[in-house]
């Protein structure tokens, strides 16, 4: 395994992060694996020299961080462990039950670290961004969830890139603790976040660690797998010619070299600029070693090239307009 600073952290994370959205109760979503069909891959992720484990308090509606850290902490010592969640999706009917107030995120956080069994995490990270919440009233709140060591680090995932610098800004400009991560959608049918988040993470000293990079399914030659017919975030957001085209430029590739088609997706995401730790879900103990495999697999200029030339610009995906979002065409 690899191993690299987190931004510009002194905290050392393995190259792959292992995303555990699958975890918890099968009730929440059918393709999520309950507690005896995760503890395998949780296991094998420990194994293989993974020691950056991504929740969020919304993954089962909390079974999902009961499950990773009930597993985790009996067989690692938690200092040698990298425990990131994440908090903004409502966990409940109530008006404070969900977003970025100072109230909701001072809640989640304890309801967080008893659900995993910890007292404090390493990376406690933003599910999205919240426009109903002033972002002083945000970061300012961040920053006590550090002083009070809860967290130690913080991070954002899934907005605009002129969101997240605004945040930034507002942090550097009280003396607050800032991000040191960015957690995006990236893979070899969405790209749109090259254009501004990567370059503007590059440029910070933040690191990028990429969610989804088998685009949900899409990438990983498994057609007739129970996420890609029961998600339906797969349909909504790579559910267009463009993205069909891509998948098979990804099975050629695999296929000429006699590797997994996910195997290829996840290399090509690796090798992308700006990448430092890639996010890598999975449904069994196979499917995360051809992740590791990848990290072996070095794609050519020719190889990205027919993965690469199908691609075509798309509206970003994230929270704001995805119901407005206009399914794109070939060029």
């Amino acid at each position: 395994m690899q191993y690299l600073n987190l931004g510009r952290s002194g905290l050392k994370v393995s190259r792959l992060c292992m995303g555990t959205m699958s975890f918890g109760s099968s009730q929440w979503r059918p393709w999520v694996l309950d507690e005896a069909e995760s503890r395998p891959i949780l296991l094998r992720a420990l194994e293989l020299g993974i020691n950056f484990f991504d929740m969020a308090d919304f993954y089962s509606l909390g079974v999902g961080e009961e499950v990773v850290g009930r597993t985790l902490l009996q067989h690692a010592r938690r200092e040698q462990l990298v425990l990131a969640s994440k908090a903004f999706y409502a966990m409940g009917k109530g008006p404070n039950d969900g977003g970025l107030s100072r109230k909701h995120l001072l809640d989640a956080i304890d309801a967080s670290l008893r659900r995993i069994g910890t007292e404090y995490l390493d990376l406690y990270i933003v599910h999205g961004f919240d426009p109903d919440t002033p972002i002083e009233e945000t970061m300012a709140a961040l920053h006590d969830i550090v002083k009070s060591g809860k967290a130690r680090y913080i991070g954002a995932s899934t907005m605009y890139a002129w969101q997240f610098a605004k945040m930034q800004h507002v942090a550097e400009r009280n003396g607050w603790t800032r991000f040191i991560s960015m957690q995006c959608q990236l893979n070899a049918a969405y790209r749109e976040e090259e254009r501004e988040m990567i370059p503007y993470c590059q440029d910070q000293g933040i690191a990028v660690t990429p969610f989804s990079p088998l685009a949900r399914g899409l990438l990983s030659g498994a057609a007739d797998s129970l996420r890609k017919q029961t998600d339906n975030f797969t349909q909504e957001f790579y559910g267009d010619e463009v993205s069909w085209q891509i998948g098979k430029a990804v099975e050629r590739v695999a296929a000429a070299r006699g590797v997994a088609a996910a195997q290829v997706a996840q290399a090509w995401v690796l090798q992308r600029p700006g990448v430092t730790s890639m996010l890598v879900g999975a449904d069994a103990v196979s499917q995360l070693e051809l992740a590791v495999a990848a990290l072996d697999l070095r794609l050519s200029d020719a190889e990205c090239f027919e993965i690469d030339r199908h691609y075509t610009p798309c509206d970003v995906i994230n929270d704001h307009h995805n119901a407005q979002r206009i399914p794109r065409t070939p060029r």
